[in-house]
């Protein structure tokens, strides 16, 4: 079925050039006050032919309740399970005209205008017989303007999968070189991330070493300042990555970091579950970070271990029953090679707190229980940890356009 959207003015001649040319299933007319009649007679004259539903306007000069009335006409035409929509914007004033474009521009509508060369030099109008109807291209369709939209809205929203999905969908079109070269460049941004979130930092610093520049230096040619904004604060958190993937597999406070910046990002998504659990899994990083950076070995790793290692802490340390457990060892260790005023000792002296804090996490389903997780059981520990010591501050954010 096609459906016709057509604004009404106050002459007739080009309204019915266009209800002629188009031969539509359903017509929707968007009048005014003044220009209804002009609708009853198109309606007294051609209404046997189609489907009908006038929408009237009671400001024709108002650009808001022409935008608004033009997304009820779009919404009478899908209910009638229109297949091709048409909106003809030439009669009506101005403002009908412009809330009528700026409503269905990037919904998959055709646009059409009835004009002509040989126009009344007195009225400015076309003459009558010398009308001409002209299909119009929808510039957002041209330009991707609805797949950018898309792709920013998951970017923001932290959907990368689909935000790679609306960059394919804008490479599949002509573009010209630029485009191309950006488009190409920030699917390459956009996978990095993606390696970056499963915490794949080696590929993830590859893939953004190479494509961020790219698509930075052509969003800087063209002049786009939210581009390069985002762009340039990705570009700042590099180190951060870079030192994590020279340490190799040492535990590092960048890393940690990392994880507690990640341990945001699910909270972001309401993933409070998921968050909660990289809380945790950030009080044993953050022990084992605080022994490698004081002692200089790798509390998980016995080949680094020094001579005068305490033996009795082996099992402790490698095979603990739980966070508390490895606190304890923790404790024990830095007593053996007179260390003092520790983070570890710190965590260990804030036990019975840190025990109330994970309280939720042992009772959900990602422990031992199916309670889900809230939003505030998330941010306490979170909050805990940050007060305890700055060094467990998550990285900054990945920017948002």
């Amino acid at each position: 079925m096609k459906v016709l959207i057509l604004t009404v003015g106050t002459t007739r001649e080009p309204l019915e050039v266009a209800l002629s040319e188009h031969a539509p299933h359903g017509v929707v007319f968007l009048a005014s006050q003044q220009s209804h009649p002009v609708a009853a007679e198109l309606l007294r004259d051609y209404g046997a032919s189609f489907r009908h539903h006038t929408l009237l306007l009671e400001d024709a000069e108002s650009l808001l309740e022409a935008y608004q009335k033009a997304l009820l006409a779009l919404r009478k035409a899908l209910e009638w399970e229109a297949k091709a929509i048409v909106a003809d914007l030439t009669g009506g004033t101005k403002p009908m005209a412009a809330g009528l474009t700026l409503a269905l521009t990037g919904r998959g509508v055709v646009f059409s205008y009835v004009g002509g060369e040989r126009r009344d030099p007195k009225t400015g109008r076309v003459v009558s017989g010398e009308e001409r109807l002209r299909l119009l291209e929808d510039p957002t369709a041209r330009f991707g303007l609805r797949e950018w939209a898309g792709f920013t809205r998951a970017w923001n929203a932290l959907n990368l999968g689909m935000a790679l999905a609306e960059l394919e969908s804008l490479l599949s079109r002509p573009l010209s070189p630029s485009e191309t070269r950006f488009y190409r460049a920030m699917r390459g941004v956009v996978e990095g991330l993606m390696e970056w979130d499963r915490f794949r930092h080696g590929e993830a610093l590859e893939r953004l070493s190479a494509h961020l520049p790219v698509a930075l230096a052509v969003a800087e040619a063209w002049g786009h300042g939210g581009k390069v904004r985002v762009l340039k604060g990705l570009e700042d958190l590099l180190p951060y990555l870079k030192s994590i993937v020279e340490a190799g597999e040492k535990p590092t406070f960048s890393l940690l970091q990392d994880l507690l910046a990640n341990a945001e990002r699910r909270a972001a998504l309401g993933r409070f579950d998921d968050a909660l659990a990289r809380l945790y899994r950030a009080l044993e990083l953050a022990v084992e970070a605080d022994v490698q950076e004081r002692l200089g070995f790798a509390l998980k790793d016995p080949r680094t271990w020094p001579e005068g290692f305490p033996e009795s802490l082996r099992e402790r340390i490698l095979k603990p029953r739980g966070l508390m457990d490895l606190l304890d060892a923790a404790f024990d260790l830095d007593l053996a090679f007179g260390q003092q005023g520790t983070l570890a000792q710190r965590l260990y002296g804030e036990k019975n707190r840190l025990q109330a804090l994970l309280q939720k996490r042992h009772g959900s389903i990602l422990a031992h229980g199916t309670r889900p997780v809230e939003q505030g059981d998330y941010e306490r520990l979170r909050d805990f940890l940050a007060g305890l010591d700055e060094r467990l501050r998550p990285l900054p954010p990945w920017p948002l356009f």
